[in-house]
């Protein structure tokens, strides 16, 4: 093949989230190659966690960052979001910088570096604020901003009855600099009280606001007719939450935008909805569209682009084309002209159900791409159901007889429907493409059942709500149900909060946020009293009751939005042992050839060790965390439930090498190299319903 884009190259450091500015996870390093990767063993190991809390209080963040290696110095964050800097080679902590203690909320995946000259900066996220560092030193940076920190929620109040600023606002991926030019999008609420989600550029000196994108269009704005003529005054959400990526030489920015507040539900959006669910394209000095590719119309199941694009140059149909990949959280893979925002592949528009909710619009079609195909299945059948052993069939069976999807857009309901697309298909870690256009993607395989319920339905006859109860239907039941019982995972159970937190503590998360929950800062204190007394069940004839009527406080010219259906269940479809509800495999690694739009190999990735001992074959698990692939013919990939770092022979898919961390890689593998050594460094943070851990581990040759 012909001579590919250089700007695909990393070389000896790795200078950006995601390798390089293309967001390709690729390094051209090759010193540890298929022959030796057998002789990897731990150089070093960096200890990120804090101290124990004096209050004894268990630690509960986990590391998702994937660090940046320049000029030989390492940087990352630590479970409480401090920044620091190591010697890459060694380990040796050079300097940490400890933001206030205000801000450390949520995650931070990454990190940015800019330079000018001898003013070497990081900037980073932690919680609402944008900071500014200095990189050589560890120095916060005091012109910058407002004493050295933007905060986050500026450029979104775009309507005076809409008050952004208390609402949660963050930004779990970095932003991307082009020239002085930063640009973020953001992590918000996906209920009813959900801040817009513009994307947003600040200068990277100054810390002053340079434009701002609005992704849900105002009067006179492109894409404005897509929704009824106030919703930019309520609506929020339709954020860029998954990172972005840069084509530098044409100075564009890309990325993928997510689903419109709230989930599930949107009687209150009538219309295609631009501009979520869209792979986007916007001159990166100035803010002005390029082009936009919406891949969900009105979106009724969450699915938001959950990664940034690849930038990469294909050969297709003979000719060199600079092209975009896009993978989706229902596994389906975007590949488009970068420049027109074509896809190069067919997709069909198909008529799908329309019968929704009341009040609902369902949009009547949808796109199908046909090449490549899917990274897993679209719809569950009673094909699907699990056979790892007849008692789990039995279960699965007599519930899927209840519930039943028989189309991936069937709409939201009250009877229930199983999907895909939260844990599964592509997920935030991203994938690697290397220059010969091979896609390598990991893949999750579990369904979800939701089940909705109309607001009113949940106040009793003649027993209206608490205040308490009615404040977790706005803001927690759609992520924890309305029956409290989470997911069991990531969004854990909140029955019996109280045997693990104690009222304090949850008025403190409440207000700060934690992992992927946001803050309610929106919340007053005499709220906040009455949702832990809910939680706590210690509320019922004490607190306040909502109006029976209407179960909710009435918004103020709309907002906080609130929704006529709201989550009654939401969780993954499992046995009555805890694993999912399908035939293996449930976790897979998949290499597809970009050009042809073939798939290369696809195989299980992860284990469950005590499934394999009762002669189940391999099944693999969720991941988290994407891969890493290399010139030197391997793709190096973590983010399993089994806590492994792997290495697979890229041609064949084939495990070569594989170690037992202290704790799962829920993040993004590394590699570069220090004194002609190569090394492959990963964060063993923990989390995801596993045990917490606070190391970064680099591998190197014996």
């Amino acid at each position: 093949m012909q001579e590919r884009n250089t700007t695909t190259d990393t070389g000896r450091d790795w200078p950006n989230y995601g390798g390089n500015k293309a967001n390709n996870r690729y390094s051209p390093l090759s010193q540890i190659n298929a022959g030796n990767v057998k002789n990897l063993q731990v150089a070093w190991m960096y200890d990120a966690s804090e101290k124990p809390d004096p209050n004894g209080r268990k630690r509960d963040r986990a590391i998702q960052c994937q660090p940046i290696v320049v000029n030989g110095i390492l940087y990352g964050t630590t479970p409480e979001l401090i920044l620091f800097a190591i010697k890459a080679g060694t380990g040796e902590e050079l300097w940490r910088f400890e933001p206030s203690k205000s801000d450390r909320r949520n995650s931070n995946r990454g990190v940015v570096y800019w330079e000018d000259g001898n003013d070497k900066r990081i900037v980073y996220t932690v919680g609402s604020s944008l900071y500014a560092v200095n990189a050589q030193n560890g120095q916060g940076i005091p012109s910058f901003g407002t004493n050295g920190k933007a905060d986050l929620h500026e450029g979104l109040q775009t309507n005076m009855d809409h008050d952004v600023s208390k609402l949660s606002v963050n930004a779990t991926s970095p932003g991307i600099v082009y020239h002085n030019t930063f640009i973020i999008g953001s992590s918000v609420s996906e209920g009813g009280d959900a801040a817009p989600g513009h994307i947003r550029a600040f200068d990277v000196v100054t810390g002053k606001l340079k434009w701002v994108f609005h992704t849900i269009p105002q009067p006179g704005e492109l894409g404005y007719d897509t929704w009824p003529a106030d919703a930019y005054k309520k609506i929020g959400a339709t954020n860029n939450w998954s990172g972005m990526s840069l084509d530098e030489k044409r100075g564009i920015v890309y990325f993928g935008t997510g689903s419109p507040a709230s989930d599930f539900y949107g009687g209150d959006r009538k219309g295609t909805n631009l501009f979520a669910n869209c792979i986007m394209a916007l001159d990166a000095e100035t803010g002005k569209m390029k082009w936009y590719y919406q891949t969900i119309h009105h979106d009724l199941w969450d699915r938001d682009h959950p990664c940034p694009p690849n930038l990469i140059t294909l050969k297709h149909n003979g000719k060199l084309v600079d092209a975009l990949v896009q993978t989706t959280k229902d596994g389906l893979v975007y590949v488009l002209d970068r420049e027109k925002g074509t896809s190069l592949f067919p997709v069909e528009e198909r008529k799908v159900p329309t019968t929704g909710l009341p009040g609902e619009h369902p949009w009547p079609t949808q796109k199908y791409p046909l090449k490549p195909l899917p990274l897993n299945r679209q719809v569950y059948t009673e094909a699907d159901i699990t056979d790892i052993s007849p008692e789990a069939h039995a279960y699965i069976k007599e519930r899927f007889q209840k519930i039943r999807t028989d189309n991936k857009f069937t709409p939201p309901n009250a009877s229930g429907t199983l999907l895909f697309g939260y844990s599964g298909g592509a997920e935030w870690g991203g994938n690697s493409v290397d220059p010969d256009g091979i896609l390598y993607q990991n893949a999750n395989h579990q369904p979800w059942e939701l089940i909705m319920a109309e607001r009113a339905s949940l106040s009793q006859k003649n027993t209206p709500l608490t205040a308490g109860n009615t404040l977790y239907i706005n803001n927690c039941a759609a992520c924890h149900g309305q029956d409290r019982k989470g997911s069991g995972q990531e969004l854990p159970s909140l029955i019996d909060i109280g045997k693990r937190r104690s009222a304090d503590e949850i008025k403190a998360i409440l207000k700060t946020g934690s992992g992927r929950m946001p803050s309610f800062q929106q919340l007053s204190e005499k709220e906040r009293d009455a949702l832990v007394s809910f939680l706590l069940n210690t509320d019922a004839g004490s607190a306040k009751v909502a109006s029976s009527s209407s179960n909710a406080p009435t918004p103020k010219n709309g907002f906080p939005y609130v929704p006529d259906y709201v989550v009654k269940s939401w969780q993954p479809f499992v046995d009555q042992e805890g694993y999912p509800g399908i035939k293996p495999p449930w976790g897979t690694l998949n290499a597809i050839d970009l050009n042809t739009g073939n798939y290369l190999w696809r195989v299980p990735l992860g284990e469950f060790p005590e499934l394999t001992k009762k002669g189940v074959p391999i099944t693999g698990t969720e991941s988290y965390g994407g891969p890493l692939a290399t010139a030197g013919g391997l793709v190096f990939i973590a983010g399993t439930k089994d806590e492994r770092i792997r290495a697979f022979d890229k041609k064949t898919g084939k495990v070569v090498w594989e170690y037992q961390l202290p704790a799962g890689g829920f993040a993004t593998p590394i590699t570069y190299e220090i004194d002609g050594k190569q090394y492959v460094v990963i964060a063993a943070g923990g989390g995801r319903g596993q045990k917490i851990g606070g190391n970064y581990i680099a591998f190197a040759l014996k």
